[in-house]
């Protein structure tokens, strides 16, 4: 498609995955294209569920079987990519609990992954922080940005 369109925006389906085992840490990844620690995502296939599509993009980045738990949020994102591409994602951002599976690097999408007390996280960009901080304060209600406004952690970030 990038052949047809260059670096044209794209708006494409998202999702993500907060991904919390039994002791209560956080799977990150530290992603190829940025070098900056980030949470799980990925794009949402042709005729595919965003669940199912969240738990697809988990084991092949990191090999970790998981269960979607519940709905944490959804939010547009924009993304200027170091190539010059540039997306805006309609992301699903879901809870997710280990099935199984062993953390490892388990593609070219990222240099390491790794378990994250949540006190203790490496920096993130503002949109991983606040899909982060959905997951820890443990709201009943899924988080969205409030229709007409632009929240800070959405503004596209320098990559």
């Amino acid at each position: 498609m990038r052949a047809h369109i260059g670096h044209d925006l794209l708006l494409l389906p998202g999702v993500s995955g907060i991904v919390v085992d039994d002791r209560g840490r956080l799977l990150l990844a530290r992603r190829s294209d940025t070098g900056g620690w980030a949470v799980l995502a990925g794009v949402v296939e042709p005729g595919e569920q965003p669940a199912d599509a969240v738990v697809r993009e988990v084991r092949e980045e990191t090999g970790v079987e998981v269960r979607v738990e519940r709905l944490l949020g959804v939010a547009m994102h924009p993304v200027h990519y170091p190539n010059g591409d540039r997306c805006e994602y309609l992301n699903v951002t879901f809870l997710c609990s280990v099935a199984g599976g062993t953390a490892t690097v388990n593609d070219d999408e990222s240099l390491e992954v790794g378990w994250f007390d949540p006190a203790d996280l490496p920096p993130m960009e503002p949109y991983s922080r606040l899909r982060v901080e959905m997951a820890v304060r443990d709201a009943k209600e899924a988080w969205f940005a409030p229709p007409g406004s632009r929240h800070p952690a959405l503004v596209e970030p320098s990559m």
